[in-house]
This record gives C-alpha cells, sequence and structure tokens, in this order.
C-alpha cells in the first residue's frame, strides 16, 4: 500500500526545487526579518513593498504572453494578471488620487468625479475574462493540466503559505508590512508556477494525439 502511495504521490506531484523556488524560499524567510525591521511605510499605498508585486506581476503577464505553448490558455492567464494590477492599484484610486497633505490616504470613488464608473468597468472586465475562458472552452484544458501534469509541490505550497498569511495579515494582524510582504510571496508563487508550466521544458507536457484508426474505433 505504501508503494502504491508513493507511485501516486510521484505521478501527480513534482518534488524538485527549480529556481522559481528558490525565490520564493527567499522571499518566505525575508517574511520575519521585514516586519521586525521595516518601517510601516514600506507597506503603504505605492511603498517599495506594493511596487515590487507590480514588478512580479508585470513579470508574470510578459511571461505568459510569450508562451510558446497554450497560447489562448496563457492569455487568459494573462488577463487574470491584469485583474490582481488592477485589484492591487484600485483600479488607479491610489496612483491618480491621493489626498494631499495625508498619508497613505485617498479619496473615494464616490468623491472623484464619475468615479462610479470605475466599479461597473471593472467588473465588466472580470465578466469578460469569464466569458474568454468559456467561450475557448479554456476549462478542458485546464482540467487536462491538472490530470496530465505533475504539479510542482514546492512552489505551490509557497503560493498558499502566501495566501494564507496574507488573510490572517489583513483580518487578523493588521500589519502594513506583513500584510505586503506575504502578498508578495503569494505573487512569486504564482509567477513562479506560470513559468514552469509555460517556459520550463519539465512541464511542457502535451496529451496523446490519437491516431486515426484510434478515432475511427471511438466512432
Amino acid at each position: 500500500m505504501l508503494e502504491n502511495i508513493k507511485n501516486w504521490f510521484c505521478t501527480h506531484f513534482d518534488i524538485k526545487a527549480y529556481p522559481t523556488t528558490y525565490i520564493n524560499i527567499l522571499v518566505a524567510l525575508l517574511i520575519f526579518p521585514c516586519l521586525l525591521f521595516l518601517p510601516s511605510r514600506w507597506g503603504y499605498e505605492n511603498g517599495v513593498l506594493e511596487n515590487i508585486q507590480m514588478i512580479v506581476l508585470f513579470a508574470g503577464v510578459f511571461l505568459a504572453l510569450k508562451s510558446k505553448v497554450d497560447k489562448k490558455f496563457f492569455i487568459f492567464v494573462a488577463l487574470v494578471l491584469g485583474i490582481l494590477i488592477l485589484r492591487e492599484i484600485n483600479c488607479g484610486r491610489t496612483i491618480f488620487f491621493a489626498i494631499p497633505g495625508e498619508v497613505n490616504s485617498f479619496y473615494s470613488w464616490k468623491e472623484i468625479k464619475y468615479g462610479y464608473l470605475a466599479h461597473p468597468i471593472y467588473g465588466a472586465f472580470i465578466a469578460s475574462v469569464g466569458v474568454y475562458f468559456l467561450w475557448n472552452k479554456l476549462f478542458i484544458n485546464l482540467w487536462d493540466k491538472i490530470k496530465n501534469v505533475k504539479l510542482p509541490i514546492w512552489d505551490i505550497s509557497l503560493m498558499i503559505l502566501g495566501m494564507a498569511l496574507g488573510i490572517y495579515a489583513e483580518e487578523v494582524f493588521h500589519n502594513f508590512v506583513f500584510e505586503e510582504i506575504t502578498e508578495l510571496l503569494f505573487y512569486t508563487g504564482l509567477i513562479g508556477i506560470i513559468y514552469l508550466y509555460s517556459h520550463h521544458n519539465n512541464f511542457k507536457r502535451e496529451l496523446p494525439v490519437a491516431t486515426e484508426a484510434e478515432t475511427k474505433e471511438e466512432e
């Protein structure tokens, strides 16, 4: 039975460490020192940590669009990253509408001319990404990947760790630096996975193509 479990695990998970894995480990190890030593302003909107997040997310968009496999699927991935980028900058509110003389404070959409249009436009963009996913039947592509491609266990684990710590930081701990550095871990984990599936040879696995004879038999 143990042998069966081992074989199942080796079939579905990749336990190798890749360059992306070491980047994620480094970010994870930096969480505690950042919490201890970084000033709060590094965790503010448009602060150093959020700017690094934006660089990571834009790098993910670039990698997804440059993928030489599953182009439609990775266009969808780039669009999802676009949603995350817009979320990080509050659809531009935290870039263009800071309150003069106040620290880390911004006008609400209600206080901005035509600001009431922001959420409907953002929602329409998210809906259009969903339509693209369904129209191109990418759920089939996604399911095929889950069934036939190994999952990079360390990168996924570190991404989930970043997500869990980020939720804790936002809902319980209420510390800007902790929230932003854990979000950074989530993003580096996510972009690392995108890189592995789109550019790394170990993850460029296509489903076997049925022969003409096999197709006729199925019919």
